[in-house]
């Protein structure tokens, strides 16, 4: 929860913004949800013909990874599939729809899949930041829309 403070604050002052304001917009520290996913990805004698998760991007404002070091975590970047690399004590963070949404397009949401592997079993826990549901509008923020950066999102819950 303190790392998502830490990094919503980075991303406000980035878009120019003050410190608390993305997290404020995503249910500030009372009401932003967090959920875990845990991901198991058996063994897989052909991994060419399975996917793990089939590509997507999150809802979440943002979601943190982490993993048992076997790689399968994959990033479209530049029109090609990008493996993200396993490295040790890390955490794997992205950005997702809410804070694309809410930069108006300033930040955007990753596509990204998971693929399986053949010789071990791969595990990871992803933990996702989310505004609570049916008490946030996400829109983009006012102050990012201009006449010349006019909003790139509808309003939605």
């Amino acid at each position: 929860r303190a790392l998502a403070t830490r990094v919503l604050s980075a991303l406000s002052l980035g878009l120019g913004l003050e410190e608390g304001r993305l997290e404020k917009e995503v249910g500030g520290l009372e009401e932003m949800l967090l959920q875990m996913k845990i991901n198991f990805y058996p063994k897989c004698p052909q991994p060419e013909l399975a996917l793990g998760v089939e590509a997507h991007t999150d809802i979440s404002a943002l979601t943190f990874i982490l993993h048992n070091m076997v790689p399968g975590l994959q990033l479209f970047y530049k029109g090609k599939w990008v493996t993200a690399k396993c490295v040790p004590n890390s955490i794997i963070m992205h950005i997702g729809d809410t804070i694309g949404i809410l930069s108006n397009g300033k930040y955007k949401s990753i596509l990204h899949r998971g693929l399986v592997n053949k010789e071990k079993v791969r595990i990871s826990w992803a933990v996702f930041c989310e505004p609570p549901r049916e008490k946030i509008i996400l829109k983009p923020l006012p102050e990012l829309v201009t006449e010349a950066e006019p909003a790139q999102f509808p309003s939605r819950t």
